[in-house]
């Protein structure tokens, strides 16, 4: 009866992840809310539905916030990789020039911030990608919502995630 109410609490906050990162990218398309405003608002909603307690929201949203961050920071990276300023015009090369760098300071500020948040462990529930562990460098593919296992091979419980 202990694994069933395991796999039910465990399905729970997947279930939760996934609405409250959801929401959080609902409110932030409407373009009305910073990442933080949005994820404040998402987890207040859940809460206030009754379905899920503040406690539970509060954690999820920490992962959510980790994994969203961390795909932002992908994001920077492509974008900084994807453009070749040499093909631009002069004036447009410098505006652009400065847009970029802006966008990626402001970016590498958000991703300093949560390098903290880098470490994943056991438990935790995590968005699909590869966790690396940080003992034995042995990789888990992870391809849906679920929480984090112990290394299957060191049976070690951090790990670095890649998507």
């Amino acid at each position: 009866m202990n694994d069933q109410n395991d796999k039910r609490e465990e399905q729970e906050e997947i279930g939760l992840y996934e609405k409250l990162a959801s929401r959080t990218a609902d409110l932030l398309e409407e373009g009305k809310k910073t990442f933080d405003e949005a994820l404040k608002k998402a987890k207040d909603e859940l809460a206030s539905a009754g379905d899920f307690s503040r406690e539970q929201t509060d954690k999820l949203g920490e992962f959510v916030r980790r994994d969203l961050k961390e795909n932002a920071e992908k994001a920077k990276d492509a974008v900084v990789k994807a453009v070749e300023p040499q093909r631009l015009a002069a004036g447009v090369q410098s505006a652009f020039s400065r847009i970029l760098t802006s966008t990626a300071e402001t970016l590498t500020e958000l991703a300093a911030k949560s390098e903290k948040h880098l470490e994943y462990k056991t438990g935790e529930v995590t968005s699909p990608g590869t966790l690396t562990c940080k003992e034995c460098e042995t990789e888990m593919h992870m391809t849906k919502t679920t929480r984090i296992p112990p290394c299957p091979k060191c049976h070690k419980t951090l790990f670095r995630k890649s998507y």
